[in-house]
């Protein structure tokens, strides 16, 4: 396997974990209760975006790269780590649940800068760097709530 193909092996996993995520807290924002409720809503509400937006940016650099983007959800599930919500968690499920998923989201963003370092892809690594960043971040403001 090339370098290259390296980097776009790595980026669609991370894709497929973003993605997941994406939808989990979707799902959680629609479906959260309780006294946090307001509080939760407006977080979930806003990590969603980002990933939103990150979803379609991953996709792109992967396109850049010369290959194909993964799509499905069949294609997401075969990749991800992170594993769709199933059942009616309560609220502090719900952040236990997307602080393991940050952290797994973190792992793939650090072996797609891992992967890009190796290939001398600048770009794919920052923007493996930035993603570590958000999800390092996410992951902490998810925990203050359980403290």
């Amino acid at each position: 396997m090339s370098d290259n193909e390296k980097v776009v092996e790595a980026m669609s996993h991370l894709l497929a974990d973003s993605y997941t995520l994406y939808l989990k807290t979707h799902n959680y924002h629609w479906n959260v209760t309780g006294p946090m409720f307001t509080t939760l809503h407006t977080l979930f509400e806003t990590q969603y975006n980002d990933l939103a937006l990150a979803v379609d940016a991953i996709a792109e650099r992967i396109r850049s790269l010369g290959a194909r983007a993964p799509g499905s959800y069949t294609e997401f599930s075969r990749l991800a780590t992170v594993k769709e919500a199933t059942g009616e968690p309560s609220a502090k499920e719900m952040i236990e649940d997307l602080v393991g998923d940050q952290a797994a989201v973190v792992k793939s963003a650090q072996r797609v800068v891992k992967a890009a370092e190796s290939a001398h892809d600048l770009a794919s690594a920052d923007l493996g760097t930035r993603r570590i960043d958000i999800h390092e971040k996410n992951a902490w403001m998810l925990r203050s709530h359980l403290e």
